[in-house]
């Protein structure tokens, strides 16, 4: 299995409804056990991200009022992603395609006042 990015809107029912997100692998954010091995490592948890480690074990739902928190904690991260690869065994141009991939979709959310989940 995938784990899988795509931005969503809340529509005034309050349900959330995904959005077409770019084809070409651009929603793919890693394998399920990048979960654990990846985003929720305790390399990730020593960098202080609070919404990545989320994924160990839960799906990561970022609402519109958080991405300027979110794009502030992936800013943070970026400097580290070759530190993450060789602590999770994955290559740098793996990790950083996913990563890439996540902060594309958290942009995309922001122009249209959405949210991003990672699931």
């Amino acid at each position: 299995m995938s784990l899988l990015v795509h931005t969503f809107v809340v529509d005034a029912d309050g349900s959330e409804r995904l959005l077409e997100d770019p084809p070409l692998g651009r929603e793919l954010a890693g394998f399920e056990r990048s979960r654990t091995k990846l985003w929720g490592s305790p390399a990730m948890r020593a960098l202080g991200a609070r919404f990545f480690p989320l994924l160990d074990g839960y799906d990561l739902r970022v609402q519109p009022e958080e991405l300027g928190e979110f794009l502030a904690e992936c800013a943070t991260v970026r400097p580290h992603l070759p530190a993450l690869a060789e602590h999770s065994g994955y290559t740098l141009e793996y990790v950083t395609a996913r990563f890439d991939n996540i902060v594309a979709a958290a942009h995309r959310a922001r122009e249209v006042n959405g949210g991003v989940l990672v699931w």
